[in-house]
């Protein structure tokens, strides 16, 4: 679990630094401290009063950033600001968090640091972007970038949500039709014959197979349970989720909707961090961790290793082969034309809409799937029902 250390450094120039800082333990702390060109004369562990929460949703973000962009933009300060937003919170835990987070700012610590503290609450993009705006002046500015970001994310999200719905419900719908029939109108079919192996060999088979799952159906249950965890624990494993996100981006026929929803959301987090001010590499960082592909992060490990050596970045994705060749060419013209942030900013919004229709695209892949699995069953069924309908139908007729 990530600690917080409060500090009191010294920098190259001997100017006394206080601030937080939040590590996975001392001696990581003391390592990031050393990298910012400081040197610790004082720190301790900084135990957090909120402990309620995991993590702030995206909605929740959107909402708080559009209401400190309004405030700051009207002129409040930003200690009034978090007061305000505090007390505005509908759940205690949000509530917990933003209070904290008003009292140490009003302490004197900084903005970003403030929100260090609850590493695991705020995202670190916002933390970066944050440290941005408070170097830059401009935290109104730079509360309004990450409103217009996270009110993006929550659109995609609830896109998704939205455009799964459907599939979903033909999924459930299919799964009950297939147990109903295997195991109520299946087994009946044995009352029909005063011989069960009279019976046509398909009706003989679905027959069994419903008896099969009436009398282990505990079993069948724990099997799928097990089946379940074990792709769950396969896919923490590093290198099966290494080929599993490769997967995602390159399969057949849904791999370019994917790409195209990644490419979207790499462009909008690209253009809010790069206008901020931030450096190229820590906004590629940043941008990439936010995709959580560890397919895409592996390659993006060699496009900044390209990019600090002083090659472009437009030619550094381009030869990753990881998202949309239209998006590379994009790249390419505002490195040239020296507008890269404006260039990114407008392509986020392009991606946007293409990202909509991936989403909607790939649902309605699933819906055929689910279709024909619904009409293969009910098919088994009428071939296996009729005949034996029909045989016991004769055999009343010969009595």
């Amino acid at each position: 679990m990530p600690m917080s250390f409060s500090y009191t450094a010294k920098d190259a120039a001997g100017n006394v630094r206080k601030g937080v800082l939040t590590a996975a333990d001392e001696q990581e702390f003391l390592a990031r401290i050393r990298e910012k060109g400081m040197y610790v004369t004082d720190y301790k562990e900084r135990q957090s009063n909120t402990k309620t929460i995991k993590k702030f949703r995206t909605k929740d973000l959107a909402f708080a950033t559009r209401q400190m962009a309004a405030m700051l933009t009207s002129g409040l300060t930003l200690v009034k600001a978090l007061d305000i937003l505090c007390k505005e919170q509908e759940s205690e835990a949000a509530r917990n968090v933003w209070r904290d987070v008003y009292e140490n700012v009003q302490k004197g610590e900084s903005f970003s640091d403030a929100l260090e503290v609850h590493g695991s609450v705020f995202p670190t993009l916002m933390t970066s972007m944050v440290g941005a705006g408070e170097s830059s002046g401009q935290m109104d500015v730079i509360m309004q970038r990450l409103s217009d970001y996270y009110a993006n994310q929550n659109k995609l999200a609830n896109t998704i949500k939205s455009a799964m719905v459907y599939p979903i419900i033909l999924v459930i719908l299919t799964v009950a039709v297939v147990i109903g029939v295997f195991v109520f109108i299946m087994p009946t079919f044995e009352d029909l014959y005063d011989d069960p192996n009279d019976m046509p060999t398909l009706s003989k088979v679905m027959m069994n197979i419903g008896k099969f799952l009436v009398a282990h159906w505990l079993i069948l249950i724990l099997l799928v349970a097990a089946l379940i965890f074990s792709c769950i624990y396969l896919l923490k494993l590093p290198n099966v989720r290494m080929k599993w996100d490769r997967f995602i981006i390159k399969g057949p026929g849904f791999g370019k909707l994917v790409v195209k929803i990644y490419t979207a959301r790499f462009a909008q987090t690209m253009a809010s961090l790069y206008s901020s001010g931030l450096p190229m590499v820590e906004c590629l960082k940043r941008s990439a961790d936010t995709l959580n592909n560890s397919y895409i992060s592996m390659k993006f490990r060699d496009i900044i290793d390209e990019v600090k050596s002083g090659e472009t970045l437009s030619s550094s994705i381009q030869r990753a082969d990881i998202f949309d060749s239209m998006f590379c060419s994009i790249i390419f013209v505002g490195e040239e034309s020296g507008a890269l942030d404006d260039i990114l900013a407008k392509t986020a919004e392009y991606y946007d809409e293409e990202a909509d229709s991936a989403v909607k695209r790939l649902c309605s892949l699933l819906e055929p799937v689910m279709l024909i699995v619904l009409g293969v069953v009910i098919g088994l069924v009428c071939a296996a029902f009729f005949p034996a309908l029909y045989d016991s139908i004769g055999n009343l007729g010969d009595q």
